[in-house]
This record gives C-alpha cells, structure tokens and sequence, in this order.
C-alpha cells in the first residue's frame, strides 16, 4: 500500500484535536478511505485500544439505519464505555441527513477526535458555514501525483516517459493501477464516473438530463485549455439538437466543480494584480475521465502535458491561475509562501519557432523572476532570466 506521507504530515498534527473536525475531501476513489485507513494504523501504534475507535463507511448496507444527526450522535454515544477520548471516523458522511448538527454535537462533548470524508460540495463550503463554522480544517485530496505514481509501480526513471503517456490516457486514480487490460481499465474509469454522476449529482442535484448534462461535460474536455464561454456551450448544444437555459448551464457546471471532476481556473492580471471572473478555464482532476468522455481519439499530448502540470502544482500546494498579461496570456501563475512563479507548458522545445513562441510569452516581464518553461525535452533551453525544466525534473521535486 502507498503510504501517502504528503497528506498524513499534513494531518497528523490534528489527531488529538477534538475541538476540530478533520475533513478530508475530495473526488470518489481518490484514496480518501485509504488515508482513513493509513490514519487509523498510525493511531493504532500510538498505543490507543482499538475498542477507542470508531470506523464507519456509509457506503455499507450495515448502516443504513444511521439516517438524521440524531441517529448518528445516538449511535455514536452507545459506542462509548470508558472515559478516554474515541477517534471517529465516518465515511462519505454526507449520506447522513444534516450529518453536521450530529457531528458538531459529538465535537461539543470534548471526548471525540473527529474525522469525516465525503466527495462533493457538502464537505467544502456551502453547508458547513452555520453548524461548522470555524470548527474545522479541510484537507483536499486529489489523485496520485506522478511521483507518487512512480513509488506505487516502482517505476524506474529510464520508464519515466512510458508512464506518463500512459497516464495521459488512463489517469492516477490509485486503484485503477490494478488493472492492466484496456477493457478493465475502461470499465473502471467508467463506474467511478457512473458513480459520480449517480450517487453525487443525480441524488444530490436532482439533475434529471442526464444527456445534456454529459454532453456539456464531454465539450469541456474536448475544449480543455481553452476559454470557457457560455455562448459556446449553448451553440455546441443547439448543433446537437439540445437547448439550455443559462440557469441549468451554470448549474451543470456546478455540479462538474463541486463533485471535483473538472477543477475551474481562474484569470490572474499580471499588471493590474487582481483576480478576473470572466473567460475562466477548466482542467480534469483526472485524465482517465477524458478517455471515457472525450470525442476525440487521439490524444492531444499537449493539453495532457498542461493538465499534468496544474494538477501538479495544486498538488505541491500553489493556488494556480491563468495569467493575463496586456498582449498575451502565461499558462499557469502559481501562487504561494508570498512567491509567485510564472509558468509555460510546451509539449516539446526542438522546434525554433516554438521556442520563439513560448519564450516570448514572458516579453512584457522582463524584470519579473521566476519564469520557467516545462517541456518534455531532455536538452535545456533555459535563456537569461528564463529557466526551462524537463517534466520529470518538475514533477519529481517536491520542493519546486
């Protein structure tokens, strides 16, 4: 099993604490159980009696009967029968009708350390603000970064290459490395799309077209990299023989972000040192789901190679955004610990024009630092003030 350090060193300080909740979120098959699992063996050998704590999936028939807060805090209180503190886990806790009124009157008794996982917007911001607020700490979790792909395979470095073409088509969804054939790896990928759809929209969102809304979902990521316009949708849709009111569009997009399929990038003005809200970009939070949803047969390595990137950076902690300067556009401005990096994806460098093109990208910084350049190319094109990195130097360092 991959231990996943990265997040747990993240966590671990926040074991004791039973004044904070610990929600750990992110997108279904991620890994967050697994991490439940990684944080219960490490309790475990801290000497704590396994009769102290508690592990519940709500995906299991076994507790369905734990419907409302106050058949969860009930249950939860006739678990209990010494006065040491308990660690709670509850899975994909967001099957619990208003789980937050029982989570926050177990948090209040002083004697739980809590963490819950849940895999949509229930578990972020929009229902936890009244019961919850300023009572928790979240931790996002996203699919395997290539390096940790790497430590799961084994994969040595002279591999590095193979790898990533193979994650450009099927993505790092931890268990789907289990499966080797093109049909499982297809039937996988699509079960946890089907159970998105099913379990955190359809349920959740009371969407009813399902058609549209898959349509919408398959222009995005035939579109991915590009700006986001509404017209377009709509016009893409009408040649489809489908219409759309905007209300129902925007909440079809909602519901892609807020189940953490596609993750939204906003604009960053360089110049003017604010944050745009319109002509936003979208990236997939796993590539797998393009190979099941996507028109397009081939794969577009260069897109593949941007989305690996921002994935990337969101996975060493930066907040990214596109960057808008006053004649062009910079791929990614990543953001964090007061520094700001400035960032071109290029599939590959061998060609004068293209290095002339993306290289130019950073013309109107001249006195800025920290531009770089990431490419497949193995022969460094670094220019004065602009360092160009290989993918695996980039992807392999965690201290970028």
């Amino acid at each position: 099993m991959l231990i996943r350090e990265k997040y747990l060193s993240q966590i671990r300080n926040f074991y004791e604490e039973t004044s904070l909740i610990k929600i750990i979120y992110g997108m279904r098959r991620s890994g967050k159980t697994v991490i439940l699992t990684q944080i219960i063996d490490e309790i475990k050998n801290k000497g704590i009696n396994e009769n102290n704590i508690i592990y519940i999936n709500f995906e299991s028939i076994k507790y369905d009967f734990i419907k409302s807060a106050k058949d969860l805090f009930n249950y939860i209180e006739s678990l209990t029968n010494n006065n040491k503190k308990y660690y709670v886990f509850l899975d994909e806790i967001q099957k619990v009708d208003n789980f937050e009124k029982g989570i926050n009157s177990l948090r209040i008794t002083n004697k739980y350390s809590i963490f819950i996982t849940g895999s949509n917007s229930r578990l972020t911001f929009q229902e936890l603000s009244t019961d919850l607020s300023g009572r928790y700490v979240r931790f996002k979790i996203n699919p395997l970064s290539f390096k940790e792909v790497v430590e799961l395979t084994n994969t040595p470095n002279n591999k590095y290459e193979e790898l990533l073409y193979d994650i450009f088509k099927w993505g790092s969804l931890p268990q789907r490395f289990i499966f080797k054939e093109t049909n499982d790896l297809n039937n996988y990928i699509s079960s946890v799309y089907d159970s998105i759809i099913l379990k955190d929209i359809v349920e959740r969102l009371k969407i009813k077209d399902i058609t549209s809304f898959n349509k919408i979902l398959q222009y995005l990521l035939d579109t991915e990299a590009k700006e986001f316009s509404c017209a377009n949708v709509k016009k893409y849709l009408k040649q489809e023989h489908q219409e759309i009111a905007n209300d129902t569009l925007y909440n079809y997009l909602e519901a892609l972000t807020s189940t953490f399929i596609l993750n939204k990038v906003y604009r960053y003005d360089i110049h003017g040192k604010s944050i745009l809200k319109t002509l936003n970009k979208y990236y997939t939070s796993d590539l797998g789901i393009k190979q099941i949803k996507t028109n397009n047969e081939e794969i577009n390595y260069s897109i593949s190679l941007e989305n690996i990137v921002y994935n990337d950076l969101i996975n060493k902690g930066y907040n990214v955004y596109i960057g808008k300067t006053k004649k062009g556009e910079i791929d990614f401005i990543a953001l964090k610990n007061n520094q700001t990096k400035y960032i071109q994806v290029c599939y590959k460098l061998e060609d004068e024009k293209t290095r002339e093109r993306e290289f130019s990208a950073f013309n109107e910084l001249k006195d800025i630092p920290n531009k770089y350049i990431i490419s497949l190319d193995k022969k460094n094109y670094s220019i004065e003030d602009i360092k160009h990195l290989n993918i695996f130097d980039f992807l392999m360092n965690d201290n970028f």
